[in-house]
């Protein structure tokens, strides 16, 4: 009977709770420029369809995407949790549709409390947005940023060098071994439909074979000369040239995206629904 009182508890805790935000962490082993621009565009093709999307800057080595953007420089979520800034203070609405704040890095010390009240205040964040799209990179020991993002769907960039399937198969062991067994998504940017089945195929292969690893194809964006262009004109693909292979590409990924949640990552990791 406790169990049962305790089943009911906990049931509606999670009603009055709500729906889980929508958390999506993008690791890459493509070129920094090549991830800040997949994510801008994929933010704002999200944005076309309506949906309020956050994107957040979680990378303390590499280009993320509020340097990209020319935020690199503005308060951080860690300047709140240190209770130096308020939580508005930190959100920037961007031309292309979407917000972005950035991450920091909580200060050492006090305990940990500034780890604590950092990822209470990223939860508070992500249950406020629609779409929150982090822009992530693994520490020294292969962990995530915050606890949260490792419950997320993950979602790997990976190009067509062997390079960057070597790395991105790194990624994915590294992330195995840290998490424990759980799908991850494979997004082959750079690449034409034909060959990002290539890519995919063999990497699922080998992550089933040798990890007991299950991934799941997120799609793909070919190569596209517009992306520089519009880049170049501080615009999204999607709005500056509409009619271009990449715009048509992130308005498709952006409405797999949207409609549906990764495979197998129900409450904790469990197995859910298909895509």
């Amino acid at each position: 009977m406790a169990s049962f009182d305790f089943d009911q508890a906990e049931g509606l805790r999670r009603m009055l709770q709500g729906p889980r935000p929508r958390i999506v962490t993008f690791l890459s082993a493509t070129p920094e420029d090549d991830k800040g621009a997949m994510l801008v565009n994929l933010g704002a093709s999200l944005a076309q369809l309506g949906n309020d999307v956050l994107i957040v800057d979680a990378c303390e080595r590499d280009y993320g995407v509020s340097r990209r953007l020319g935020l690199g420089r503005a308060a951080t979520l860690a300047d709140v949790a240190h209770q130096d800034c308020a939580l508005n203070q930190v959100l920037h609405a961007v031309p292309q549709g979407f917000s972005v704040a950035s991450l920091g890095v909580p200060q050492r010390g006090e305990g940990g409390a500034d780890a604590r009240r950092l990822a209470k205040i990223f939860d508070v964040l992500a249950k406020q947005a629609g779409i929150v799209m982090v822009d992530a990179e693994l520490g020294p020991d292969g962990e995530l940023p915050l606890p949260l993002m490792s419950s997320s769907e993950i979602v790997v960039q990976v190009g067509t060098s062997a390079a960057s399937i070597t790395n991105a198969y790194a990624l994915i062991k590294r992330l195995s071994q840290q998490l424990g067994r759980r799908p991850f998504g494979i997004l082959v940017t750079g690449a034409t439909e034909a060959e990002a089945k290539v890519v995919y195929d063999n990497m699922s292969t080998a992550a089933t074979r040798y990890l007991a690893v299950t991934l799941n194809s997120m799609g793909s964006v070919p190569a596209d000369e517009y992306l520089h262009r519009a880049a170049r004109l501080g615009r999204a693909v999607v709005d500056a040239f509409p009619l271009a292979g990449a715009s048509v590409a992130f308005r498709r990924l952006a409405g797999k995206f949207a409609l549906h949640a990764m495979p197998g990552l129900g409450r904790g990791g469990s197995a859910q629904a298909g895509l």
